[in-house]
């Protein structure tokens, strides 16, 4: 391991080579997921396939992703090139211990990493130590959802003034918890909204805390305009953490609260 490394990048790299490790076998069809950790993923599965001499087939979850497929010299398949991945290794922004359910999105790819981690038979998320969580929207401080570019500053604007007629009723209700803010990501390095690999634009919800993640999932979802929500439930089935001290946390999926 690098000595330069920070603790943070140390607990990365070593939750996603434990990852690697542990459940890619050779012959497989795995996702590569998005961010900064699953650069380590991808590093870990490069030198296995030059020092093991494995044969996989790797399919993207972002353009990213794609970035270091070709830069690690992997074989690079479309997901309609397969029947099913065997394992997706993805990051998270936000991870409830209790449930592996997670926030992602904060890179924007959250509609292709869905699709993805749908047609995986496993969902590995990788992460430091920072990312655990008792209850979502508490460490990360927004839920992204992508929108269709027409919908996405109207459904920020009605959510801020709280006239929504659906979704400011009384979540016991069908309406959703009280919303802190909601805003239109924009870009850093261009004018304008930031726009996703999908071509739609992403409006990031904060409230302050999620007592019911999937009762939230579902009721924006149905909102007209929404592509995907950041909320990923139910779906992940193994999480390893980096710790602060070296060590790496293995975390399996229980039922949901749902």
């Amino acid at each position: 391991m690098a000595a330069s490394l920070s603790t943070v990048e140390q607990g990365k790299r070593l939750a996603a080579r434990a990852a690697v490790d542990q459940f890619v076998k050779d012959g497989m069809v795995i996702g590569i997921g998005s961010g900064s950790t699953v650069v380590y993923v991808a590093e870990r599965v490069a030198e296995r396939v030059r020092d093991e001499h494995l044969s996989l087939r790797c399919v993207a979850t972002s353009y990213q992703a794609k970035q270091l497929i070709h830069q690690h010299h992997l074989t690079l398949l479309e997901l309609d090139q397969v029947d099913m991945i065997d394992v997706t290794i993805d990051g998270a922004d936000e991870i409830l211990t209790s449930t592996l359910d997670v926030i992602k999105g904060g890179g924007g790819c959250m509609t292709q990493e869905k699709i993805v981690a749908a047609a995986s038979r496993c969902l590995v998320i990788v992460a430091d130590h920072r990312k655990r969580s008792e209850r979502l929207n508490t460490q990360f401080g927004y839920v992204p959802v992508e929108v269709v570019p027409m919908a996405a500053p109207r459904l920020a604007a009605l959510l801020n003034s709280n006239a929504h007629p659906r979704l400011s009723r009384p979540e016991a209700d069908g309406g959703l918890p009280h919303v802190a803010s909601a805003t239109l990501r924009m870009a850093k390095a261009k004018a304008g909204p930031c726009v996703t690999d999908t071509a739609n634009f992403i409006v990031d919800i904060d409230f302050g805390g999620i007592s019911d993640p999937a009762a939230v999932e579902q009721r924006l979802t149905l909102e007209p305009g929404v592509v995907t929500v950041g909320l990923f439930i139910g779906m992940a089935d193994h999480a390893f953490i980096g710790e602060e001290d070296g060590s790496v946390t293995t975390l399996h999926r229980r039922a949901s609260s749902t």
